[in-house]
C-alpha cells in the first residue's frame, strides 16, 4: 500500500477529504470519551478483580485505546474515500454499530458491574468488528487491515472478560 494511496487529499468528487479525515477521527474518540466518562472509576473495581496472570496492568488501557481509535477513525475514512456512505450503507452501518457497542462495554463491565452481560455483549461486537473489517477490505484493502488490531484487541478483552466473570 503506497503512502499516496493512503494519504491523497481528494476523494473520487475532487472534494479535501481532510475535513472527512477529522470527522471519522471525532466520531471514534466520541466513542472512546463515552466509553471513558463510565472508566473513571474503573481502576477501584478491575484491581479489586480476581485477575489472571495474563490480565494486563490498568494504565496499558489507555495507551492501547489511543492507538485504536486512530486506527478505527483512519479505517473509517478509508473505506468511505471509495465511494462515501452510499456505496456500503451496511459497512457504514456496522462501523457506527461497533463504535456504540464499543463504549457501551464499558458501561456495563465498569458501572453496572456486569461482567457476565459484558461478556455477552462483547461477543456481539467482536462479531460486528469482523464483519466490518471484511465489508471495508472489499471497499478498501487497507481500511480493513486497520481494523485487524482492534478485533484481536477486543478478542482478548473477551477473553479476558469470561474469565473474569468466571473467577469472580
Amino acid at each position: 500500500m503506497a503512502s499516496q494511496e493512503l494519504f491523497r487529499t481528494r476523494d473520487h468528487h475532487g472534494y479535501v477529504t481532510w475535513l472527512a479525515l477529522a470527522g471519522f477521527l471525532a466520531a471514534a474518540f466520541a466513542a472512546a470519551a463515552v466509553g471513558g466518562l463510565a472508566s473513571v472509576d474503573a481502576g477501584s473495581y478491575y484491581n479489586g478483580l480476581d485477575r489472571p496472570a495474563w490480565a494486563p496492568p490498568s494504565g496499558l488501557f489507555g495507551p492501547v485505546w489511543t492507538v485504536l481509535y486512530t486506527l478505527i477513525g483512519i479505517a473509517g475514512w478509508l473505506a468511505w474515500r471509495r465511494g462515501g456512505f452510499r456505496a456500503a450503507p451496511v459497512a457504514f452501518g456496522l462501523y457506527a454499530g461497533q463504535l456504540v457497542l464499543n463504549a457501551a462495554w464499558t458501561w456495563l463491565f465498569f458501572v453496572g458491574e456486569q461482567p457476565g452481560a459484558a461478556f455477552a455483549e462483547i461477543t456481539v461486537l467482536w462479531a460486528v468488528i469482523l464483519a466490518n473489517a471484511v465489508l471495508f477490505a472489499r471497499l478498501s484493502r487497507p481500511a480493513g487491515a486497520l481494523l485487524v488490531p482492534y478485533l484481536l484487541w477486543v478478542g482478548y478483552a473477551a477473553a479476558l472478560n469470561l474469565t473474569l466473570w468466571l473467577t469472580n
